[in-house]
Parts: C-alpha cells; sequence; structure tokens
C-alpha cells in the first residue's frame, strides 16, 4: 500500500476507527509501543544513560562475581542505539553525545590495552566521520568542538597507525 492509498483510507475512518486501530497497533507491535512510549513521555536522560551503560560494557564488562570479563568492543552495539534514538526523534545533542561517547570510551580502552585488530582502528575512524557528518548537518558542531579536539588529541598521543585520516578531517573542519 502506497502512502498515498494509507491516507486516503485513514481519512475515509471515523474518529472511533482511527482510535481503535492505534490502539490495536500499540498492543500488537512493539516499536509502536515504544515509538508511543517515548512520544507521551521522553526520558532522553535515562535513555542516554542505559545505552552509555552498555556501550561501555562492550569495552569494560563485570561479570556479577565481580571479575572482568572479556571485552568484545562491538561498535554494532553503539550503531543499534543511535539507529534507535534516530527513529525515536531524540534531540540531536544527546545523540551527538552518544555518537561521542561511543569514540571516547573506545579511547580509553585503547589507553589501557594494546589493540592489535586494524579494524578497531578503522572502525573509531568511521564512527569519528560519522560524528562530524551528523553535527555538520544538525548544524551543531560548535557545540561539540572541544570533544571533537579531545578525540583528535587523544588519537595523536595513543599514536593511531590511521592518524592521518583523523588529521584530514579536522584540518576540513578549519577551526
Amino acid at each position: 500500500m502506497s502512502k498515498r492509498d494509507l491516507k486516503k483510507y485513514v481519512a475515509q475512518l471515523t474518529k472511533e476507527q482511527l482510535e481503535e486501530q492505534i490502539i490495536e497497533l500499540y498492543e500488537k507491535f512493539s516499536p509502536v509501543k515504544v515509538y508511543y512510549d517515548f512520544v507521551f513521555n521522553p526520558k532522553e536522560e535515562s535513555l542516554l544513560k542505559e545505552a552509555k551503560l552498555k556501550i561501555g560494557y562492550e569495552y569494560f564488562p563485570v561479570k556479577k562475581s565481580g571479575r572482568r570479563s572479556r571485552p568484545k568492543m562491538r561498535r554494532s552495539v553503539a550503531q543499534k542505539y543511535i539507529k534507535h534514538f534516530t527513529a525515536l526523534g531524540v534531540d540531536p545533542f544527546v545523540i551527538a553525545d552518544l555518537m561521542l561517547y561511543n569514540i571516547e570510551i573506545a579511547q580509553t580502552f585503547a589507553s589501557e590495552n594494546i589493540i592489535k585488530q586494524d579494524l578497531f582502528f578503522k572502525s573509531m575512524f568511521n564512527s569519528f566521520e560519522q560524528a562530524v557528518i551528523y553535527l555538520i548537518a544538525n548544524a551543531i558542531l560548535t557545540d561539540f568542538k572541544s570533544r571533537l579536539n579531545a578525540i583528535h588529541n587523544n588519537v595523536l598521543d595513543q599514536k593511531w597507525h590511521n592518524t592521518p585520516e583523523f588529521d584530514a578531517i579536522m584540518d576540513r573542519l578549519e577551526y
């Protein structure tokens, strides 16, 4: 069904029929429930806190016994939250904060551990590039200028092998 056909169909329904269908969608489909729960009670701070906790756990996992288990370092966990937040319509500042946090926690991990996988560095560069594009697209680049500089400085301090790529992005920003 096209969007146009849907609009025609919805226009034919009475208010009661529309209400009934929305309630049915809410009860039947989890994404609809999540969306309406967020719309009517947007707890962005608690969502952000939960996402940061899960992302942090990817790099610094702790078992219930108190022992640390092996870190998984999956970028996909952060990407899943970023995509989810974007779909919900979360404030761009919150999404940008999460994007940069993902890189910052990875850098913290890299400062304490030897990383041998080239994929880690490539992945963090991709995250950085996507964050910069997002900041520019939402006209909030200047609000996150200091965090971008801090991330870049950490790349330099830790002597990441893909430092030239980070340098190129920072040079293009010209600030």
